[in-house]
């Protein structure tokens, strides 16, 4: 006949099959837990990319007007409404930027924005070598470099839409309605991706795991009871 174990033993017995039993059903709820799942924020931040007005190296026959060529031509009052409306869009572009986003109520502008076109701009002599620049090759610029696509075709609507837009926009930043003093690098405007990253916010993972909740396992043992 075996002997009957000791008061020791029993405690001991009992200490292994709950810790077994722990082990167990830890191992069953992380299974199940979907915030066990790889954190899909962790993913690499669109944000983290090259800040769109850094400088880069551009051919300036990309962005210079071909000689004889013809802009489209139509109703100033129509251009520059339609002009305003893609200042805003973000079709233009391959980023998810628009004109809008570092020049939002007319800021971002140098204060070489006021002089009449054609006239130098740091932007287009430090990326392109270009000494002089037209305003609607400015434009083309602008959508070749921040907004990261190709350049607008030289007769079409929407180069002669923004330009006529831009023309009101430099109006308005000459005249005074913004200070010209508090005109910022447009390379040194806020960087949309600056912006708090979305995935930065809280992590609905991260919120308390209903596995962490108290173990009802974890309860005193009624078996350590003394003997």
């Amino acid at each position: 006949m075996t002997p009957p174990l000791s008061t020791m033993q029993r405690f001991g017995l009992t200490l292994v099959i709950a810790s077994s039993v722990l082990v167990w059903q830890g191992s069953a709820y992380a299974a199940s837990n979907p915030c066990a799942a790889k954190n899909p924020c962790a993913s690499k931040n669109p944000c983290a990319a090259k800040n769109p007005c850094a400088t880069t190296a551009l051919d300036a026959k990309e962005i210079t007007r071909p000689l004889g060529s013809k802009m489209y031509s139509g109703s100033q009052a129509d251009l520059a409404a339609y002009g305003a409306k893609l200042w805003k869009s973000t079709k233009i572009s391959s980023n998810g930027l628009s004109c809008d986003t570092c020049h939002a109520n007319g800021m971002g502008f140098k204060q070489s924005f006021t002089q009449p076109y054609p006239h130098q701009v740091d932007m287009a002599t430090e990326q392109a070598g270009i000494s002089s620049i037209q305003l609607e090759e400015m434009v083309q610029l602008c959508v070749k470099v921040p907004l990261a696509a190709k350049p607008l075709a030289w007769d079409s609507k929407e180069l002669a839409a923004l330009t006529e837009y831009s023309k009101i926009a430099q109006q308005q930043f000459t005249s005074g309605a913004k200070n010209p003093c508090a005109a910022k690098n447009p390379c040194a405007a806020k960087n949309p991706c600056a912006a708090k990253n979305p995935c930065a916010a809280k992590n609905p993972c991260a919120a308390k795991n209903p596995c962490a909740a108290k173990n009802p396992c974890a309860a005193k043992n009624p078996c350590a009871a003394k003997d």
